[in-house]
């Protein structure tokens, strides 16, 4: 009996060692010599990367974040997402505008989303941006009074590479937050109230899905046309195996409103959100555990692959993840 509860004790050791070990912290500060609120962060190798936020922040690094380089892009639009469809194009969206490179960042150009006179009804603003294929992309956001309220959905869609877009319209006039595509025809766009809209023919036509929950969900990250994942308000996590077909609510005790997930092969994922929060997964997103960030500051952006990683936040946060 003695043998057997001694083999027990050893197994729950070495179980909350491994659990233990898994949360302990793996991410450092790095300095960004901004004061400016951080969303976006995108890197397109382990050494070179974009980080982006309020006022028209954009500052790019070549040598792993150990210094940064500011761009000017001459606008007070607040930046909300950097996306890069290869290694030379890449496409910011900030509030009202969108700029757009064909030279690895070193130039970037403002792009003509909307015309004069095409949002009577309100101002737009645009939030989220990504592109099915070289020439077919999606940008989402919402339309807001003069209030600032949201009157509708925004849906625009481009088939020339960025060059001219036109407005999709969507079964929801509520606000999109964030887009996510798997090859050239599926597509996920998730918004407010919990809202999920898909698409299976490269965003012509988009439909909504079930999410189970009336939270805002400000991020989604699909990695096959399957599996995917969905975050948001008060601690909210959606799993799906089927493409979106039934979302499933996983429970933690992580209260904290979540902004991004981002995993880096099909089974090791995380999350970041609000007081500095940074849960991971090993199991395809069926657990989540705490990670030490090193920050209590608010995370908003996201980015990780295999070997590197990185999340931005408030008041010019920026934290790498230690391999």
């Amino acid at each position: 009996m003695r043998s057997a509860l001694k083999v027990i004790a050893v197994w729950v050791c070495g179980v909350l060692f491994v659990i233990s070990a898994e949360g302990q912290s793996s991410w450092r500060s790095v300095a960004a010599e901004t004061q400016n609120d951080l969303v976006a962060v995108y890197f397109t190798s382990s050494d070179s990367g974009w980080i982006a936020g309020d006022d028209g922040f954009l500052a790019s690094t070549n040598d792993g974040g150990r210094s940064w380089s500011k761009h000017d892009l001459k606008t007070t639009e607040n930046i909300n997402e950097i996306y890069f469809r290869n290694d030379d194009n890449g496409y910011l969206v900030a509030g009202r505008k969108m700029f757009l490179t064909r030279d690895a960042g070193r130039t970037w150009q403002e792009t003509v989303l909307f015309r004069a006179g095409d949002f009577r009804n309100g101002t737009p603003e645009f939030l989220s941006i990504r592109f099915a294929d070289k020439r077919r992309g999606v940008v989402v956001g919402s339309v807001l009074n003069r209030k600032g309220d949201v009157v509708d959905s925004l849906v625009m869609k481009t088939e020339d590479g960025g060059e001219t877009w036109q407005r999709i319209i969507v079964p929801s006039k509520t606000e999109l937050f964030h887009l996510d595509f798997v090859g050239s025809n599926r597509g996920w766009i998730v918004g407010d109230k919990g809202l999920i809209l898909a698409t299976t023919d490269g965003g012509k036509t988009w439909r909504k899905q079930e999410s189970g929950t009336e939270r805002a969900l400000y991020n989604v990250d699909f990695r096959d046309e399957k599996a995917g994942y969905a975050v948001g308000g008060r601690g909210t996590i959606l799993r799906s195996e089927n493409g979106g077909e039934t979302w499933e609510l996983i429970s933690t005790n992580f209260p904290a409103t979540f902004m991004r997930v981002d995993f880096a092969d099909d089974k090791n994922g995380w999350i970041v959100g609000h007081g500095g929060t940074v849960l991971r997964s090993g199991d395809k997103g069926k657990t989540w555990i705490k990670q030490e960030s090193g920050t209590t500051s608010n995370l908003f952006g996201l980015f990780m692959m295999k070997k590197y990683g990185w999340a931005v936040g408030a008041g010019g946060t920026v934290i790498e993840h230690l391999k």
